[in-house]
């Protein structure tokens, strides 16, 4: 991706959104009921956090990860070091595998960045054998995942243009009847769609705002684009309305929507 939707560097990635995203991954794995032994593939696999869940609560025969990022693929290598797991660069919407080859077939917080999730979804679908699992996880932009709606309620307030960036509401996508509507358009049959909830606390101030530096997806790229002033008045009133407690801790919590079917 290009502009502040940069998605390449891994491990400032890991520490804006892929500590919690690991979380979410285990329980997301965990409740696929895939049987052991089965083939998967983790498409948009990134730093390999879910990759890497399948590996731990999957007890698969192999995994695939494809990712469109050199930068990202890359990463997932070098933490990934299972020899049951291989990582390559590929698109979502034209995945480089024969019709019906996994089991299991996975995403992971990606698919609305895809152009046509749609065509994406197909694909998903085309690669999975039959009765096998197809299933994916975004996160709630809207309201659920706390640490950015924070951080965009923050930005509108003190600049009103901000809101073209929120991913709340450029993001449709990632809400129940969306992803329904996206699995059940892609021919899959069982279609169920449930949160995923898990905590996300900051040590203190400086814990939740400094990846928001990294550069990695709309938030931080909104940062980079600030002089030092308004970055300044963004991180003072941040400082007012996040939930700090006497320790200086933040406790907020990240949810993501789960949906899976049946090819």
């Amino acid at each position: 991706m290009s502009g502040p939707e940069v998605w390449n560097v891994g491990t400032e990635y890991e520490r804006y959104v892929g500590r919690w995203s690991r979380r979410v991954a285990e329980r997301f794995v965990g409740g696929l009921d895939v049987p052991a032994g089965a083939r998967w593939l983790d498409v948009g696999c990134g730093t390999g956090a879910l990759t890497a869940a399948v590996l731990r609560r999957g007890a698969p025969s192999d995994v695939w990860g494809v990712d469109r990022s050199d930068g990202f693929a890359a990463h997932a290598r070098r933490e990934v070091t299972d020899p049951r797991a291989r990582f390559s660069v590929g698109d979502a919407r034209a995945l480089p595998f024969p019709t019906g080859r996994f089991d299991a077939v996975v995403s992971g917080l990606v698919l609305n960045f895809v152009p046509e999730p749609a065509v994406a979804a197909a694909e998903l679908v085309r690669v999975a054998a039959r009765g096998g699992v197809v299933a994916a996880y975004l996160w709630d932009y809207a309201d659920g995942m706390q640490m950015i709606r924070q951080f965009w309620d923050a930005a509108v307030a003190l600049d009103a243009s901000a809101a073209e960036q929120d991913e709340g509401r450029r993001f449709p996508l990632c809400r129940p009847d969306a992803l329904r509507a996206l699995w059940l358009g892609a021919g899959l049959t069982g279609v169920e769609v449930e949160p995923i909830d898990v905590p996300t606390v900051f040590r203190d101030l400086d814990d939740y705002w400094s990846p928001f530096l990294g550069g990695q997806g709309p938030a931080p790229g909104y940062v980079g684009s600030l002089d030092d002033e308004h970055r300044a008045a963004l991180i003072g009133l941040l400082r007012e309305r996040l939930p700090q407690a006497p320790d200086g801790s933040i406790s907020l919590t990240a949810r993501a929507w789960a949906v899976r079917g049946v090819r």
